[in-house]
C-alpha cells in the first residue's frame, strides 16, 4: 500500500510510514482508516495545487493518526479526542526517534483539525491535514480537485454506503462519554444532532453565571 501512487500522490515509502499504516489499519475501523487515507491524499493534492513545500511523511502521519482518539484503545476519559489522537501520534513518533520539533508539528496538525480558521495560518502540514478533512467530510474545496483525481482517491479508499451518516455516528461514539470536551469545535454539532442531552452547556450561560467574570457583572 505504501508504494501506491494515487492521483500523482504517493504515500512515503519509509519504515515510519509503513509502521504507521500497519498500526492505524489494525486499530481503526475500515470507515476511519479509509477516511484517514483520503485525508492524506486530498491534503497532499491541496498542497501541490497551492505549490506549498511540505513534508509528505509528516503530513501522512498527521492524516493517518488524526482520528485515532475516536478508538477505544486511544480514547481518554477527559481529553478532547483530537488531543488523544495527537498524543497517540506523539508517542508513536517518539518511539521511532523523531525530532521533537517535527513531533510538535504533527501534534498541532492533529489537535487543531476541528478548529476552523486557525490551521490555514500555521505550517503547511498543519493546514493540509485540515484541508484534507474539510474536503472529505465537508466537501470544502471539492471543485478545486480535478474529477479524475477525486475518483482515483475514492477508488483506492472507498467511502462505502452512507458514509456521511456513518462518519457522524463514529464521531459521536468516540466522544459522547465526555461531552464537555466538545467545546469550540464542530463536535458540539454532532452531539446536538444525535444526542441533544449530551451537548455541553451554553458558553454564554456559563459566562453570565460566573461570579469571577467582572466586578460589575
Amino acid at each position: 500500500m505504501n508504494n501506491t501512487s494515487v492521483a500523482d500522490v504517493r504515500v512515503p515509502d519509509s519504515k515510519l510510514a509503513k509502521a504507521a499504516t500497519e498500526l492505524v489499519r489494525d486499530t481503526e475501523s475500515d470507515l476511519l482508516f479509509h477516511h484517514s487515507s483520503r485525508v492524506y491524499y486530498f491534503g497532499a493534492l491541496a498542497g501541490l495545487r497551492q505549490k506549498l513545500k511540505f513534508d509528505s511523511e509528516l503530513l501522512y502521519i498527521g492524516a493517518m493518526f488524526h482520528d485515532m482518539g475516536l478508538t477505544k484503545k486511544y480514547s481518554s476519559a477527559t481529553e478532547r479526542f483530537e488531543v488523544d489522537s495527537a498524543t497517540a501520534a506523539r508517542d508513536f513518533l517518539r518511539q521511532h526517534g523523531i525530532d521533537e520539533a517535527k513531533i510538535d508539528l504533527v501534534w498541532d496538525a492533529i489537535a487543531l483539525h476541528t478548529t476552523p480558521g486557525i490551521p490555514r495560518h500555521k505550517k503547511p502540514e498543519v493546514a493540509l491535514v485540515t484541508a484534507g478533512v474539510d474536503m472529505d467530510v465537508l466537501g470544502i474545496g471539492y471543485l478545486d480537485v480535478p474529477e479524475a483525481d477525486r475518483e482515483a482517491v475514492v477508488k483506492a479508499h472507498p467511502r462505502g454506503d452512507h458514509f456521511k451518516e456513518k462518519i457522524i455516528q463514529a464521531f459521536h461514539d468516540g466522544f459522547c462519554h465526555k461531552p464537555e470536551t466538545t467545546w469550540g469545535t464542530m463536535n458540539d454539532d454532532v452531539l446536538a444532532l444525535l444526542d441533544p442531552k449530551g451537548v455541553s452547556q451554553n458558553k454564554c450561560i456559563i459566562f453570565l453565571q460566573n461570579r469571577y467574570s467582572g466586578a460589575n457583572g
